[in-house]
């Protein structure tokens, strides 16, 4: 029997959406892949269905909500009815109902207005989403957060709860972000939290040049700086999930293999500890 990893998602952000990634993402035992309407410059979706159409059965699908084409860029919106159409239009382009859909950077549209403003703008666009799940246009609902820190004091009663939430995970991300997603977590108690970004953007920027995150695993494992990067990053804040992006197959084996490996708590701990006085005193 294959074994499956659900804790590794494979994020399509940077992919080319090539059916021959995703046949070998289902062989190695992948689960669930995470795309977004403004992926591939708008085309995700329907390219997944041209090119993967018969394999997406494999997967659980995620998607998101909240950016729109603008001529030769894009906008950020929560308007409730353009979150509604675009559920709509995932559905259609995916040739199925997405299991899961993002509120995409909510923070995004939420810099303007009071607190009340932005609260009710806010509870709005996740009544969008709430109603989506009750109506059968996906399977549930969450919000994905680059910088949670606006929505941290709007987290609150009568908000709707979302389901899953996604936040940036690993070593390059900051002490506030870590303690606002902290923050996030204990106010709305989603059923699941996942990471995204372990690399900050990728394996070859030039912090992994300069540090070597194999400190943080157990000692006596043999392990790669990037598998140490990728399993640091499910303690950093402690999530569910990770979502990596690769278009290389081997590059997929190696973040799954290293999801056997161990690590250094009390290193995490001590890294932690360094992140708020480094904050405090900065």
């Amino acid at each position: 029997m294959r074994t499956t990893h659900p804790r590794l998602v494979l994020g399509l952000h940077r992919s080319r959406h090539e059916r021959s990634l995703l046949t070998a993402a289902a062989d190695l035992g992948i689960t669930t892949i995470d795309t977004s309407t403004n992926y591939l410059d708008f085309h995700s979706h329907q390219v997944l269905a041209e090119v993967a159409g018969d394999l997406l059965p494999k997967f659980t699908v995620s998607t998101k909500v909240g950016y729109f084409p603008a001529g030769s860029t894009s906008e950020h919106s929560l308007d409730p009815g353009r979150l509604h159409t675009a559920l709509e239009q995932a559905a259609r382009d995916l040739g199925r109902e997405p299991d899961l859909v993002f509120l995409h950077n909510p923070e995004h549209s939420l810099a303007d207005g009071s607190r009340t403003q932005r609260q009710d703008r806010l509870e709005a666009a996740c009544s969008v989403l709430v109603d989506a799940t009750a109506a059968g246009l996906c399977g549930s609902w969450g919000i994905s957060s680059w910088d949670p820190r606006p929505l941290t004091e709007l987290a609150r009663h009568p908000l709707p709860r979302p389901d899953v939430l996604m936040v940036r995970a690993g070593l390059v991300v900051g002490a506030e972000i870590l303690d606002a997603s902290e923050t996030l977590v204990s106010r709305w108690q989603p059923s699941a939290l996942w990471g995204m970004s372990p690399f900050g953007g990728s394996t070859t920027e030039p912090i992994w040049k300069r540090f070597d995150p194999r400190i943080f695993m157990g000692t006596g494992q043999d392990c790669s700086p990037g598998q140490a990067a990728f399993r640091a990053a499910f303690h950093l804040p402690e999530v569910d999930a990770v979502a990596a992006g690769t278009s290389k197959t081997a590059h997929l084996e190696e973040l799954i293999n290293s999801l056997a490996r161990e690590v250094n708590f009390e290193a995490i701990t001590q890294y932690r500890q360094l992140l708020a006085r480094n904050d405090q005193t900065g």
